[in-house]
């Protein structure tokens, strides 16, 4: 089975959207008070007219104006160019990613063991509960994220399935699959720090893997920030392999104003 790059990052585009969102000759400017790299960076989708001479600077007085550094997505569908001439603006990279992806169709069944001391609760929507139980997993504080990113997750345009583990009452676990076209995509894995090595993040990603399969997904795709070893250790456990990697060049805050000589022109 063949996984394409350009069709993940479109789905990943629709899996997380972003506070504010702003379409600008084939790239999209998404700003979401820095909560995740991937919500708050320029991505290129289509095709591009204007120079990048033009369309750099013009990135980084919108991100200055909302209060932050320029940040650009660089993905296989990135030309290398683009990321060279970056660099030597003084971009640095931080948050490299891998993607990794699965054959459904030939994958054994997901759910078998699930471990029965810790059942997991599923729902189709995204309840208030599990994106609060989220931001405490997660150790999230910030009052601008607590106000804006509930809506964020409430407005992924497809369809999810929303996975927990209870302790003692609370959510203490959590799992979001989301579903598009062929692919389950697989996000939000995070367990309490005191629960760990006791096999729910293994049985939380089974059993979304499961479900994407009885709603019709033959394919899974999911990304790990570079250095998680033990999360990666787990996917490939569970048959994942790697596609291709991202990463994302951050302008440095006090950087060099844009000077023509460092513009190519695509």
């Amino acid at each position: 089975m063949e996984f394409s790059v350009k069709h993940i990052e479109d789905l990943s585009l629709n899996a997380w959207p972003s506070h504010k969102m702003e379409l600008y000759d084939g790239w999209i400017l998404r700003f979401s008070y820095f909560y995740t790299h991937r919500t708050n960076s320029v991505e290129q989708f289509g095709t591009s007219t204007l120079p990048w001479s033009v369309k750099i600077p013009y990135c980084e007085k919108e991100y200055h104006r909302l209060g932050s550094p320029a940040v650009f997505k660089i993905s296989p569908l990135v030309s290398p160019d683009f990321d060279f001439m970056l660099e030597n603006r003084g971009y640095r990279i931080e948050h490299t990613t891998h993607v990794m992806v699965l054959d459904l169709s030939s994958a054994s069944d997901m759910a078998e063991n699930e471990p029965a001391q810790h059942p997991i609760e599923l729902m189709e929507s995204i309840p208030q509960e599990w994106i609060q139980a989220l931001f405490s997993l997660k150790g999230t504080s910030d009052p601008r994220h607590l106000a804006v990113v509930p809506s964020m997750y409430q407005a992924i345009p497809k369809e999810t399935v929303c996975a927990c583990v209870r302790s003692e009452g609370r959510i203490a676990a959590t799992a979001l699959g989301i579903l598009d076209r062929d692919y389950i995509g697989i996000y939000a894995i995070h367990v309490r720090e005191d629960l760990r090595g006791k096999g729910i993040a293994r049985a939380l990603c089974r059993t979304l893997l499961s479900q994407g399969r009885k709603k019709g997904a033959d394919k899974a795709y999911l990304q790990v920030v570079d250095g998680n070893v033990p999360a990666r250790c787990l996917y490939e456990s569970l048959g994942f392999s790697q596609l291709y990697t991202y990463w994302f060049r951050v302008q440095p805050v006090y950087g060099p104003p844009w000077n023509e000589s460092r513009g190519q022109v695509p």
